[in-house]
C-alpha cells in the first residue's frame, strides 16, 4: 500500500449560493490524501500496474471546474466519491478549501474521508 497526497490543487468553480457566488468562479484548494494498492507496480516498475493519479486528478479537475456547487460538502463528497471510486484505492480523504470565505479568516475547508466497501 502505498500514501498517495495531490496538495494544493487550486481550481475555479461557482461555489456558495449568495448572488455574487452564483454568477462568478471563486478558487477552491483541494489536498487530497489517498491509500492505494501499488504493490504490483513496486514489483514489475510497469506504470500500467500503477495508480494513475494523474487520471484520478483530471477527472476532479472536470468535475470542480465544470461543477456548480452550492455547499462546500456536498462539493467535497463529490470529489471523495470520484477519488474513491478506483477499485486500487482503500481508503481516501479530501479536503477542499474556499479561500476568503469569511472576513478575517484565511479560508474555510471541509474534510471528508472514506474507506472503500466491500462489493462482494
Amino acid at each position: 500500500m502505498a500514501i498517495i497526497r495531490v496538495k494544493n490543487l487550486l481550481i475555479r468553480t461557482y461555489i456558495g449560493f449568495n448572488e455574487d457566488e452564483l454568477l462568478n468562479k471563486q478558487d477552491v484548494v483541494i489536498n487530497m490524501t489517498i491509500k492505494a494498492n501499488v504493490d504490483k507496480a513496486i514489483a514489475t516498475d510497469d506504470v500500467d500496474n500503477s495508480y494513475n493519479y494523474k487520471t484520478i486528478t483530471k477527472k476532479v479537475i472536470v468535475l470542480v471546474q465544470e461543477g456548480k456547487f452550492k455547499m462546500l460538502e456536498n462539493l467535497t463528497q463529490q470529489i471523495l466519491d470520484v477519488v474513491i471510486a478506483n477499485p486500487q484505492v482503500e481508503w481516501a480523504k479530501v479536503e477542499v478549501d474556499k479561500p476568503h470565505a469569511l472576513r478575517f479568516a484565511e479560508s474555510v475547508s471541509v474534510e471528508l474521508e472514506a474507506y472503500r466497501r466491500d462489493e462482494s
